[in-house]
């Protein structure tokens, strides 16, 4: 399991979690959203601001979620 903070968000992923890859999003310990590691970060649960976008956008891009 990784856990990451950034911008107010918890991003948490599971390594050998099942498929398809996606990373759980939390806002002060509160399920906002769930969302898929494709190409165009489809979300299967929650909502997803822009913002929220682009820092999980930068996580991806800096190799901390794979």
């Amino acid at each position: 399991m990784g856990r990451k903070r950034r911008g107010g968000y918890i991003f948490e992923f599971y390594v050998g979690d099942h498929l398809p890859r996606h990373v759980h999003i939390y806002k002060d310990d509160r399920l906002i959203a769930k969302v898929e590691l494709d190409k165009e970060l489809t979300v299967m649960t929650g909502r997803v601001s822009r913002r929220l976008r682009k820092i999980l956008r930068s996580l991806i891009k800096e190799g901390i979620i794979t």
